[in-house]
Order: structure tokens, then C-alpha cells, then sequence
């Protein structure tokens, strides 16, 4: 009797999802993370990650490791799309630690938040020579500049994730001005840091903006330039970090305290969660997704690139208690990219 009700009930609930028309969350897809890249021994965390004109990859380090903040420039490496490492530069006149980072869509230059001296450089990728391309006005204290974008028109985005503002430039640089600033930009959770990720959706008419201490992304309406006010757009994702938008306005976006992308559709409604944390190996190589930081689409829009920055947030100097990856990412010993395939599982729908 067992057997045959062990038999007959997967067949009634299948019967009963049919009848009310609801399907499985088949896009909760845990598994196929691939290890694209291993930096170099001796790095610190990769925490900006860009996809170049050429299709290469672009990783800055955050000048962090498992011991504490590391001296130095900062570092920039650059990736085939093979994983094979092509180069490591220093970034000149740079702290150690480097954030967000992205190439302007009209002079191709390459942007590098320059997060310990609250400024963006523009940064040579093969020498990296740098000058500095966006500064903050006198007035603009304790800024914790950590993510850029650009819209149509070439103006050039920074998030702000300690005074909770968004800074803006034109094409060319200079003193930035402030675009949006909101209390829904800051934040007192962990980890400590407001506005991050950000992007406009297709019609340029909003711009999306990660809170990571929040859990959440706010959306700010966009008309004529200017900004609009800020509200929460959608919940809940454990520690929101970097942000993509494809081309159906689907925002892909980082949890970097649970280890997932989390796809959310232009609803706020998650339609997909991708990846998963899956162990340190005896070398202290992270398997999967651990802490990860920025993502960024491959040139064909196959794959999905992103950078695991596995930090311990007890060693950035906040005075943080533990979060629930600290312990491993006190094993890790080699820093990762990962790369995963840009697929809907449930629709087979693309990332770009």
C-alpha cells in the first residue's frame, strides 16, 4: 500500500499544479558555476569586474585578504576569454583598494573607482598609467564611492554607499555633482554599505540602485536628466550588491551575502536564482560563488562573469562581528572569477 500511494501522490500534486495552472520554480538553478579564473598568488579580493570592447575580462582588487588591508597601488587584471591571464598591472597613484570599474560606451576608456581616495581614475589597461577623471566637491565628506554607469548620452554614474548619493559627471570628467541623494541610499545594516550597483533600464527612464545593507533596490525615475524620487523597487535580496540589465530589462543582481544571482524581473518579481556557495578545496580555492561582488555579461551575451571578492568582514576595519561565510572566507587562500551561463533555466530567455 505504501508503494502505491508513493506512487500515486506525485502524480496528484502534478495532477493539481496542472488544473491551477502553476508551475515549479524550475529557474532555481544552484548548480553550473564555473571557475574562470584564478588571480594570481599572492592577490587580494576582486571586487570591480568589466567586460571590455575586446571581450576580455577586467578585474581591480580590493586590497583586502584574509589577514587584513594589503599595501600598495592597487592591481588590475586582465583575462582572455579563455580564463588565461594576459597581464597584472599596478595602477598608478591609486590606494590599494579599487571598486566599481567600466569602459565609457563613446571614448572606450576604462573608469576605475578609486574607493580609499574617494575619486575615479581613468586607468591605461596596458601600462596602467592613470589620471584622474571624476573628483567630489570640497563639501563631500567620508564618501564611500563603489559602483559606476553610464547612460545613453555618455554621463557618467557613481554610487555613493556612505553619504547615500548618486555623483554624476559629463562624458569628459571633473567635479561631480550630485544626481540623487536619499535616506533610502544609506543604510546601518551589514554589510555597512548603501548605494552600490547601478543601471538604467532600456528607455533610460530609471535608473536602479542597489542598497546592500538594505536588502533591497530603489528605483529612481528618470525625465529629462533630471531625477525623480526614490522608492524601494523590491526586497530582500541578502546583500545586494552589483547589478546588470539586460536587454528584456531583467536586473541580475549579485547577493553577496548568500552566495546567488538573484534575476528580477521589471515587476520586482524574482524570476530566477543562479549559483550557490559550494566549499573552499585544500588549496583555499572557493568553489562556486563566495561573497561575490560585480557581474558583467560576456560580448556575445552567453555568460555571465563575476567577481568573488570572499572578504571577511571582520578584517575591513568596522568593527563587524562575523557573517555566516566569514569562516570560510577565512580559508580562502586563492581568489576566483566565476562565470555561469546567462539563461533563464524555466524560458531559456538570454542576458542580453
Amino acid at each position: 500500500m505504501k508503494k502505491i500511494l508513493g506512487t500515486i501522490a506525485p502524480l496528484c500534486i502534478a495532477l493539481v499544479l496542472a488544473i491551477l495552472n502553476l508551475t515549479s520554480a524550475q529557474a532555481w538553478d544552484r548548480g553550473n558555476v564555473d571557475l574562470f579564473a584564478v588571480l594570481p598568488p599572492g592577490s587580494s579580493g576582486p571586487e570591480g569586474l568589466a567586460v571590455g570592447p575586446d571581450g576580455n575580462v577586467y578585474v581591480a582588487t580590493f586590497g583586502f585578504n584574509t589577514v587584513g588591508e594589503v599595501a600598495g597601488p592597487g592591481q588590475l587584471f586582465v583575462f582572455g576569454d579563455n580564463g588565461k591571464l594576459i597581464r597584472q598591472v599596478s595602477v598608478a597613484n591609486s590606494s590599494p583598494h579599487l571598486l566599481g570599474m567600466g569602459f565609457h560606451p563613446t571614448t572606450h576608456a576604462l573608469l576605475i573607482i578609486d574607493f580609499g581616495s574617494s575619486k575615479v581614475l581613468t586607468v591605461d589597461p596596458k601600462t596602467g598609467l592613470s589620471s584622474v577623471f571624476m573628483t567630489l566637491p570640497a563639501t563631500a565628506t567620508g564618501a564611500g564611492l563603489n559602483a559606476l554607469t553610464f547612460d545613453a548620452a555618455g554621463r557618467v554614474y557613481v554610487s555613493d554607499s556612505f553619504n547615500g548619493t548618486i555623483w554624476t559627471t559629463g562624458a569628459g570628467g571633473g567635479v561631480a555633482t550630485s544626481f540623487a541623494a536619499d535616506p533610502l541610499l544609506t543604510t546601518t545594516g551589514v554589510p555597512p554599505f548603501g548605494a552600490n550597483g547601478l543601471g538604467f533600464n532600456k528607455a533610460g527612464n530609471a535608473l536602479f540602485v542597489t542598497n546592500t545593507g538594505n536588502d533591497t533596490i530603489v528605483k529612481i525615475p528618470v525625465a529629462n536628466g533630471l531625477a525623480g524620487p526614490a522608492a524601494v523597487f523590491t526586497n530582500s535580496i541578502n546583500g545586494a550588491d552589483g547589478l546588470v540589465i539586460d536587454s528584456n530589462d531583467n536586473l541580475w543582481v549579485v547577493a553577496n551575502q548568500s552566495d546567488e544571482i538573484v534575476v528580477v524581473d521589471p515587476t520586482g518579481k524574482a524570476i530566477a536564482k543562479l549559483g550557490d556557495f559550494n566549499g573552499v578545496d585544500k588549496k583555499g580555492v572557493p568553489q562556486g560563488l563566495l561573497f561575490p561582488a560585480s557581474p558583467d555579461f560576456s560580448k556575445d551575451g552567453n555568460f555571465l562573469y563575476i567577481s568573488n571578492l570572499a572578504l571577511d568582514l571582520r578584517v575591513i576595519g568596522a568593527g563587524l562581528a562575523q557573517s555566516v561565510d566569514s569562516q570560510w572566507t577565512a580559508q580562502v587562500q586563492s581568489y576566483t572569477i566565476s562565470r555561469i551561463k546567462a539563461r533563464i533555466p524555466s524560458s531559456g530567455q538570454g542576458g542580453q
